[in-house]
């Protein structure tokens, strides 16, 4: 279970943060949510599509890794295995909290990456905060600008009905059956067949760019499919 505490430097001054990555600190994932600043790095290494959130009354774009649950096919021996990793990754274990309006730094002390003997120290021998807690606050101020721009995307998506599900059928090189299915996509042809006024009003809001950058990601499919099958190969 997560034990979710405010960062402070006198009851976490020793606090540690190991940053490489491995099924055994949790990076054993099959998605990770992303929002549209992210879009355009993420859509040169993982295919992007979108879930239904979990209380079911919207959706959110993920970043996909593999094509089942627990699986992360960007995971390897020697780390995480692509040049870009998503903020939502990065992040961990850190995650902001709210006092009112005031956001709050907050650590889940029971994440594998705590730690008081190895890793990146979140502060300075005196109690100032370390150049690595600054990147994680910037960080983290960056993901809860992107999760909130979502809520318009995504309601813009929805107005003019661009969402639509879809399923993945995948026949591995040794002719074994996969299923994607419950993911959802751009649509198209309703995207190809919008008035110039509502195509207008996309990219005014910022919501075309990020558009495309989905659309884009999907051939990120092949190269996930193929590794997979060089997963299977090495009987792995």
């Amino acid at each position: 279970m997560p034990n979710h505490v405010l960062l402070n430097n006198v009851q976490h001054k020793d606090l540690r943060v190991i940053t490489r990555h491995g099924a055994e600190f949790g990076d054993d994932v099959m998605y990770t949510a992303t929002f549209p600043a992210e879009l355009r790095t993420l859509q040169a290494h993982y295919p992007i599509v979108f879930r239904k959130t979990d209380d079911g009354r919207s959706f959110e774009p993920i970043a996909l890794f593999g094509f089942q649950a627990g699986e992360n096919l960007f995971l390897s021996a020697d780390g995480w295995d692509a040049p870009e990793v998503p903020l939502m990754v990065q992040r961990q274990p850190f995650l902001i909290g709210r006092n009112g309006e005031e956001l709050l730094v907050h650590v889940d002390l029971d994440n594998p990456r705590v730690s008081q003997t190895e890793g990146e120290p979140a502060f300075l021998p005196h109690g100032g905060v370390s150049e690595f807690l600054e990147r994680v606050n910037s960080m983290l101020f960056t993901i809860h600008q992107g999760l909130q721009h979502n809520v318009a995307f995504v309601e813009a998506l929805l107005k003019y009905e661009l969402l639509e599900s879809f399923v993945f059928d995948i026949e591995l090189d040794d002719g074994s059956q996969n299923r994607l299915a419950g993911f959802y996509t751009i649509h198209e042809e309703r995207l190809a067949a919008l008035p110039a006024d509502a195509i207008a009003a996309l990219h005014q809001a910022g919501h075309l760019q990020p558009i495309y950058m989905v659309l884009a990601s999907l051939s990120q499919f092949r190269a996930l499919i193929d590794r997979k099958n060089r997963k299977h190969a090495a009987g792995r």
